[in-house]
């Protein structure tokens, strides 16, 4: 296959090691290849180096380890490896700046830094999320800069990153591979590298730039079905009906080749993608001359669910008869997500925010983030167990479903907590009988659309 070593398999350098770069690092170690994972980050070098993994992904601090005491993964402060490596997969970050641009600065320094090293024969894999175009015109005539000729002296391709935080190594084992190459070459090797190497099925797509429209699409589908998803909460609370009884009635419809698929109401959409991703697409559309409207809807939606929830807390509290400005509510997890302590762009911030602004006191708890970064975002220290952040609260808010906190009983929660407690649900999605429960340990529950 052109473009990949045919008599031994291929090393790899990862260009920057963050989620996705070392997420797919890892696992290509563990499948037996020899990997190097370059980031710009020194510190962040260091704590890898040493086997310590600030992303809470199940089974990533495992991998990470096993890589390196295998000798097949090692993490580099720079790029000086990236001509002894085969395949190259940049993962640098893609923010965009404050009018929804592209910011592509980092893109195109990796891209300018690997440019010199190329030689020929190589495979450059582009993983970060950018508007179709992208690949074609800034990160070919970039690594072209040096005499190489994308698909002619390195294949080209893009492969968009479409993982789920909490399920990444899992869906890397198994999860279909979108293949877009620059040429017929390039997303040939990429497809078999895919393959071969990742073990996974490949969707080949006409070209690069169809490839770089499947990662906006998906965020733009996802951020709106869960807009609906929140609005249709706001619907049934209108009419004081359960959002999740109507939501898995809707779901058994037969639609196209499965079933409707409407996600499910929260307290707001967080993380590194959802919030940015779509917006990337309204600017890159509006820069064509296409309004796209959908999204600007659903974005608002969205980010107005935490101040939604927080006063749908307060003004329950009141019902109860307990003043807001004299309540003490317990917030179990921060992350913007289940099952992962990621605190970017997390919807929490802005509910506590809203709290405070009542007059609550505020207790905070997620045992998946570090208390290094909650002190940064929330400015105070996170108690140091469940059960401290529990003691007397007049309201327990879950704003993340985490694993510990499902384990939570209502008897539990009655011990630890005030008579009379409002379990507040903003993501934790309790059952009828897990309601019914709550109720008979003289628990109050209140949910968003419920």
């Amino acid at each position: 296959m052109r473009f990949l070593p045919h008599d031994r398999d291929p090393s790899v350098l990862v260009v920057g090691a963050g989620y996705v770069g070392l997420c797919l690092g890892v696992l290509l170690a563990q499948r037996g290849l020899r990997v190097v994972a370059a980031d710009v980050d020194r510190a962040h070098v260091e704590r890898l180096r040493a086997g310590r993994c600030a992303i809470a992904e199940p089974g990533l601090d495992e991998l990470l380890r096993e890589g390196l005491a295998s000798g097949r993964l090692t993490v580099a402060p720079d790029l000086s490896s990236a001509a002894d490596c085969d395949v190259v997969l940049l993962t640098p970050g893609t923010p965009i700046d404050a009018d929804g641009r592209l910011d592509s600065s980092q893109l195109e320094a990796a891209c300018r830094d690997l440019a010199p090293r190329l030689r020929p024969g190589q495979l450059v894999v582009v993983k970060c999320t950018v508007p179709p175009g992208t690949t074609r015109t800034v990160v070919a005539p970039l690594l072209a800069g040096h005499g190489l000729r994308p698909g002619v002296d390195v294949g080209l391709a893009h492969c968009p990153e479409r993982l789920a935080e909490g399920q990444a190594i899992e869906q890397l084992r198994e999860l279909a591979v979108v293949v877009g190459g620059i040429d017929v070459a390039s997303a040939e090797a990429a497809s078999a590298f895919w393959r071969r190497h990742l073990g996974v099925p490949v969707h080949p797509v006409a070209d690069a730039d169809v490839a770089e429209a499947v990662k906006l699409a998906s965020n733009w589908w996802i951020d709106h079905n869960i807009a609906m998803a929140n609005e249709l909460a706001l619907f049934c609370d209108a009419f004081g009906i359960d959002v999740m009884e109507v939501v898995t009635a809707a779901n058994t419809i037969p639609k196209g080749a499965g079933r409707m698929n409407v996600l499910l109401p929260s307290v707001g959409v967080g993380g590194s993608c959802l919030p940015k991703d779509p917006v990337m697409a309204v600017r890159a559309a509006a820069d064509r001359g296409v309004e796209l409207r959908t999204i600007v809807t659903g974005r608002a939606v969205n980010d107005a669910m935490p101040g939604h929830a927080a006063r749908s807390l307060t003004d329950e509290l009141r019902k109860l008869g307990t003043d807001p400005a004299g309540a003490t509510v317990a917030v179990l997890g921060l992350a913007f997500k289940s099952d992962t302590g990621d605190l970017r762009r997390t919807p929490v911030a802005p509910f506590v925010e809203c709290l405070r602004r009542a007059g609550c006191t505020v207790r905070l708890h997620d045992g998946l983030a570090e208390p290094e970064r909650v002190r940064d975002l929330f400015g105070q220290e996170p108690e140091p167990s469940i059960d401290a952040a529990l003691a007397g609260a007049d309201a327990v808010a879950f704003l993340a479903g985490h694993r510990e906190y499902r384990r939570l009983t209502a008897a539990g929660l009655r011990a630890a907590t005030r008579a009379g407690c409002l379990v507040f649900d903003g993501r934790r999605y309790f059952t009828r009988d897990e309601i019914s429960s709550l109720h008979d340990h003289d628990l109050r529950y209140r949910g968003i659309g419920r």
